[in-house]
């Protein structure tokens, strides 16, 4: 009887529990479809007509501020930016949070409206978004991101809020990003950019912003100069670059015994970007559980990146495509367990 009884009441404890198991296993296969079916989302920029914005709990666009509005009605908070080219302030239009940057120094004046002029020409969905400007009084306002520059990942990925993100899902996105912005960098509406102000890693990672959607936006633009094919090239400053983060082409080919001379440098061209994408990717991915993985996919497209002649080095449209091949077959698998476990 005793035993009869225990039998007739665990059968149905036994049935529950496996419920709930499948439950939960939907459960994270729709969270899993839904979070990872794709992985370029439509962002403000392509939300908006040319030269307006959207930010923050905007549901209209705005044309973008001129002069008489950002001086009427954009308010300084806090400064949180300084560089030799502008300062950044954390300030406020209209209840949102947007950013403030301000020309330090007239000396840099040319980088100063370089890159003011950058950011309106490349406003896409790889680009911060531009509020508005002013030029006479040095000034240009852009979207507020609270997580600050790509330098930040490793502690906002601590963090409680944004722990569950910490995959390398989420970190391989971010590489995606970083070369998706190279790509659009090489064949851009103004003609072939280099990424000048990346002459080691962590100068590199200052230039990208951290959405708190955890994607990368570029957002320093103050040194892009631009490829002309049959021209002689272009050179990232007129000063020795050394180190191996730099392309070998970067560095002063004529030996220690030969003093450093700019107008003898040979220049260079956008195949210096690829050299640097390994050196960020390793960055961004971490050491989370599944990047060794990722590393081990990526090993060619790392050595052809790596290649000493630039030539030789793919393009960044072709490291996107195998980035994102990685990408789509790591998701295919996840999704595959959770598939077999149902």
């Amino acid at each position: 009887m005793g035993g009869t009884f225990g039998t007739r009441c665990g059968l149905p404890a036994v049935l529950l529990c496996l419920a709930a198991l499948l439950c939960a296993n939907l459960l994270l296969y729709f969270y899993l479809d839904a979070l990872y079916q794709d992985t370029n989302p439509l962002s403000a920029h392509t939300q908006c007509p040319l030269r307006h914005f959207k930010v923050g709990t905007m549901t209209t666009c705005t044309p973008w501020l001129q002069c008489p509005e950002i001086r009427a009605e954009v308010r300084h908070v806090k400064l949180i930016g300084q560089g030799a080219v502008k300062k950044v302030y954390l300030s406020e239009w209209r209840g949102q949070k947007v950013a403030l940057s301000i020309l330090s120094s007239e000396q840099y004046t040319d980088d100063f409206l370089h890159g003011l002029s950058m950011l309106r020409a490349l406003q896409s969905a790889h680009v911060v978004t531009l509020v508005g400007a002013c030029e006479e009084d040095g000034v240009f306002v852009t979207e507020y991101h609270p997580l600050g520059s790509a330098l930040t990942l490793d502690a906002t990925l601590v963090q409680d809020r944004y722990r569950w993100r910490n995959s390398c899902h989420t970190r391989l996105q971010l590489a995606i990003d970083y070369v998706a912005f190279l790509a659009y960098l090489h064949s851009s509406p103004v003609g072939i950019r280099v990424m000048c102000d990346s002459n080691d890693l962590h100068k590199t990672l200052s230039q990208f912003l951290l959405a708190s959607d955890m994607r990368l936006l570029a957002n320093d633009l103050d040194a892009l100069p631009e490829v002309e094919r049959g021209r002689r090239g272009v050179k990232c400053g007129h000063h020795e670059l050394t180190g191996d983060f730099v392309a070998p082409e970067q560095l002063w080919p004529y030996g220690e015994d030969v003093q450093f001379s700019d107008e003898a440098m040979p220049g260079y061209d956008e195949k210096t970007d690829i050299w640097k994408i390994p050196d960020v990717t390793r960055f961004l991915l971490g050491n989370v559980l599944g990047s060794d993985v990722i590393h081990f996919h990526l090993f060619q497209i790392y050595t052809e990146c790596k290649r000493k002649e630039p030539h030789m080095r793919p393009t960044a449209l072709e490291v996107l495509s195998v980035y994102r091949s990685v990408y789509d077959s790591m998701i295919e698998s996840q999704s595959q367990r959770v598939r077999d476990m149902l």
